[in-house]
């Protein structure tokens, strides 16, 4: 059986937020700016609190069968919450996006070298 490689996304918004905490936030922009982001097994935070309180968590996971991703979803869902719950930050509107890159459709260079390499 093969390993599969998910990526789930979650998503939200910051809610509540004191002053303090959006100066924290602020601070810490630099090293969640969406230009670094990345799909982790940790979990990659993203956000501008300067222009909209959003937020993405990206994260990877695998499984052996199609069916595990929803497992994966879940604990990306509860690694977001946990991390934000922590920190004493509010939220709202949390939704997550899973994908089996197994299932993705491949790109011209994958799909011209899956020609190339099956000539």
């Amino acid at each position: 059986m093969s390993t599969r490689t998910f990526r789930i996304t979650v998503r939200g918004a910051f809610d509540g937020l004191s002053e303090a905490q959006r100066a924290e936030l602020l601070a810490d922009a630099a090293r969640h700016d969406v230009l670094h982001a990345a799909y982790t097994p940790e979990g990659h935070l993203s956000y501008d609190i300067a222009a909209r309180p959003a937020f993405v968590f990206r994260f990877s996971d695998t499984g052996e069968e199609e069916e595990d991703i929803l497992e994966a979803t879940e604990r990306a869902e509860e690694a977001a919450t946990a991390w934000l719950t922590e920190r004493g930050y509010g939220f709202k509107n949390l939704r997550s996006s899973a994908e089996d890159l197994s299932q993705a459709p491949l790109g011209k260079r994958q799909r011209r070298a899956a020609r190339t390499s099956g000539a």
